[in-house]
């Protein structure tokens, strides 16, 4: 249990690992991330994905991580101290990403699609695994996982009694990273599945679904609009596949349900559940700027707007255009909520603050004329957890507001 298992090297093979010291300038902070320019010293040669123990300068060892020369994340820290990085280090790390969702109250794994490992937020930086019943999605965002991934799986599937998994990293992760793109499947796993969330039934197309398929962050937050919906003409601004929209209109009582995406194929996908639950959603193929401003523009009002669009600020070198993004879509939604209605925003953006998203949406709101009041905020479910010392693993931020 305590050896060393491959990592990808640079040419996609796989070499055995050897741990190897990377001494640090300064002390780092408790943020799993050791940046490129913290680096003083690293053996020449070090492939990427092998794990190396990260060294302070008074020789005190901080823990051991997955070493990447190519990227800004010089090294990934998995472990504290002298705590050695091997299969049986990530395999507790596992087991207690496992126990927290078993404790969950009212999660019932094998029906309710849920996130099992929220990376830094389970100390398993750059990692990301949903559960679809029988199949594990996965994400990896780090090189590292590349020599591990293959093991945890057959652990994972022993532990869980699943038997399927998708593993993928996007081709922007793999430029990132310095790799090739991955997208493996293990054998007779289904494409579409069903599954339940509270008693909406949802279908999942894990070939080409975005990210690991369905959006699991915004499970508490679909059950919260419920209580807003009776009466009311709904608005879900990209909608995506109609995670709001299909709860909205099962579960609630509004008067009408619209929902809007540009994303053809989610679209179709959003179709499929609305006529799965047996319910009547107006679905618009159309770009969520243009269209919010054309109906802003004909005096059309809704009784409640969610606005969760797609990550505008990826990197910190798109922060100024996100951010003008962000202003801009928010603007156009409040100007279609109808007086005393209710808005629902969303970031996913995790380098975007909630102060920040607040500042943004009370400027959006000064230029549209509108008065806004805060009642809540709120984010992920208790699935994903939040490290303190990594806070853009609190990457949802969803404020509610009233709007007059």
């Amino acid at each position: 249990m305590g050896g060393r298992w491959p990592a990808a090297g640079r040419d996609g093979t796989v070499s055995r690992l050897t741990t190897t010291t990377v001494e640090l300038r300064i002390h780092p902070s408790p943020h799993p991330f050791v940046r490129k320019g913290l680096v003083v010293r690293a053996p020449p040669g070090l492939e990427t994905g092998e794990v190396v123990t990260i060294v302070a300068p008074d020789g005190s060892i901080v823990g051991d991580g997955f070493w990447n020369g190519r990227s800004d994340i010089a090294v990934r820290r998995l472990t504290r101290g002298d705590v050695r990085l091997d299969l049986e280090a990530l395999t507790l790390l596992l087991e207690r990403a496992v126990i927290l969702r078993e404790q969950l109250v009212g999660l019932e794994p094998e029906i309710t699609p849920h996130r099992l490992v929220h990376a830094e937020g389970d100390g398993l930086s750059g990692l990301v695994i949903d559960r679809f019943g029988d199949v594990l999605a996965v994400e990896l965002h780090s090189a590292g996982w590349l020599g591990w991934i293959a093991e945890l799986l057959t652990w994972l599937h022993a532990r869980l009694g699943t038997r399927h998994h998708r593993v993928e990293m996007s081709p922007r992760v793999a430029r990132l990273e310095g790799v090739a793109a991955i997208r493996q499947v293990s054998n007779d796993c289904p494409r579409r599945i069903r599954l339940r969330e509270q008693d909406v039934r949802f279908e999942i197309d894990l070939e080409v679904g975005h990210k690991t398929g369905f959006f699991c962050d915004q499970r508490d937050n679909r059950s919260q609009l419920v209580d807003w919906v009776e009466g009311r003409d709904v608005l879900d601004l990209c909608c995506h596949t109609g995670g709001f929209a299909v709860t909205a209109a099962t579960l609630g009582a509004p008067r009408s349900v619209t929902a809007v995406d540009l994303d053809e194929t989610a679209l179709a996908q959003a179709k499929r559940n609305a006529n799965i639950n047996q319910v009547r959603v107006s679905l618009v193929h159309a770009d969520a700027f243009d269209w919010a401003r054309q109906v802003g523009n004909s005096g059309r009002r809704f009784g409640a707007v969610v606005l969760d669009p797609p990550k505008f600020i990826p990197t910190r070198k798109d922060e100024k255009e996100g951010e003008a993004r962000y202003h801009d879509l928010n603007r156009l939604a409040l100007g279609l909520v109808e007086p005393g209605g209710l808005l629902v925003t969303c970031s996913c953006s995790g380098i975007l603050t909630r102060e920040r998203l607040r500042e943004l949406i009370t400027t959006a709101a000064r230029k549209a004329g509108r008065d806004v009041v805060l009642l809540a905020a709120t984010g992920t479910g208790a699935d994903h957890p939040v490290a303190l010392e990594c806070p853009e693993s609190e990457y949802l931020k969803v404020l509610w507001l009233r709007v007059h």
